[in-house]
């Protein structure tokens, strides 16, 4: 029913530095794929053909994980923000990308399988100007929802919310109006006033599935290791072969260990008697004889040496 999506690549990451001081948020590896193609697979399924990106903080590294300006045989338009717009300024300034039909607007530092279609007949069932998918993630709280309609953001009108935005939602063009080109501002403001000038904002509640929070180097590690216990691995997924502990090209000495939720990226190499333990390592990593890692990241073509527990590297 849609076949355009607005995917968010823009911010600065800044919970999760130092990983985002190499990388933007969006491109950051779970188990050797960037976190926004996540996104991409669960949009493609749900029928979307085209995507528009937002860059700002390292937008090269865009063009990298996209080229020929496709993902997937499928159209890429990266918009590139010299001055951050936010979630609402972002939106307007794509309007010439998006054009005159309804888009959905995702997240690209996003993790989840959350069904798409609940939220996508509803929009179109009760003619909503936009629709937010919306869970308990225990984290805001900030949405209060009555039979489909959001009637307040943030207690703005006085009724408490229960429910936290998902940073999913659908757009029908006519929002584009509700924003100036060049203004940066997000769109919960903006959705809160027009609720109030009688705007049709409904919601679908979407606690099915998994929602990772990757809000820092603490929670990155987390997801790798619930994808682990879990065996989470999305029905929509491209490629089929996702997680892959340790990469194809990657050289791993024999008598190294690479033990728990580790994963092991391209161009790797683990020398000697290491052992990596519930830790990640980013492409072209060097891991010296004897080394010892536990719970630690450590960032593309880093040379890492001694014992490391909870770190960064």
């Amino acid at each position: 029913m849609i076949d355009q999506a607005f995917v968010l690549g823009a911010g600065l990451g800044t919970r999760l530095r130092p990983l985002t001081d190499q990388l933007p948020k969006p491109l950051v590896p779970i188990f050797g794929k960037p976190l926004i193609t996540f996104a991409l697979d669960h949009l493609a399924a749900a029928g979307v053909g085209s995507f528009v990106i937002n860059t700002h903080h390292l937008p090269e590294q865009f063009e990298r994980v996209f080229p020929g300006a496709s993902y997937r045989k499928l159209p890429v338009r990266l918009i590139h923000e010299p001055f951050l717009l936010e979630t609402g300024g972002g939106i307007k300034n794509a309007e010439r990308s998006l054009g005159e039909a309804p888009f959905l607007v995702y997240s690209g530092d996003l993790l989840t399988d959350l069904a798409l279609a609940p939220l996508l007949e509803e929009h179109f069932r009760s003619g909503n100007d936009v629709t937010l998918a919306l869970r308990e993630t225990g984290l805001a709280r900030q949405v209060a929802l009555r039979d489909g309609k959001v009637i307040d953001i943030g207690q703005r009108f006085g009724h408490p919310g229960n429910l936290d935005y998902a940073n999913i939602s659908v757009w029908n063009p006519v929002g584009f109006a509700r924003f100036s080109l060049g203004e940066k501002i997000s769109f919960i403001p903006v959705l809160t006033r027009w609720i109030s000038e009688g705007g049709r904002i409904g919601g679908v509640v979407a606690n099915d599935g998994a929602w990772f929070n990757l809000g820092s180097p603490e929670q990155y590690l987390a997801a790798h290791r619930a994808i682990v216990e879990r065996a989470w691995r999305p029905d929509y997924l491209q490629p089929k072969d996702w997680p892959v502990a340790v990469a194809a090209d990657a050289v791993v000495d024999p008598t190294a260990q690479i033990i728990g939720c580790s994963s092991v990226g391209a161009g790797c190499r683990i020398g000697a008697d290491a052992v990596v333990e519930d830790s990640v390592l980013w492409p072209g990593a060097e891991i010296a004889s004897r080394a010892r890692l536990k719970s630690c990241i450590v960032r593309a073509h880093r040379a890492v040496a001694g014992a490391h527990l909870d770190d960064v590297i």
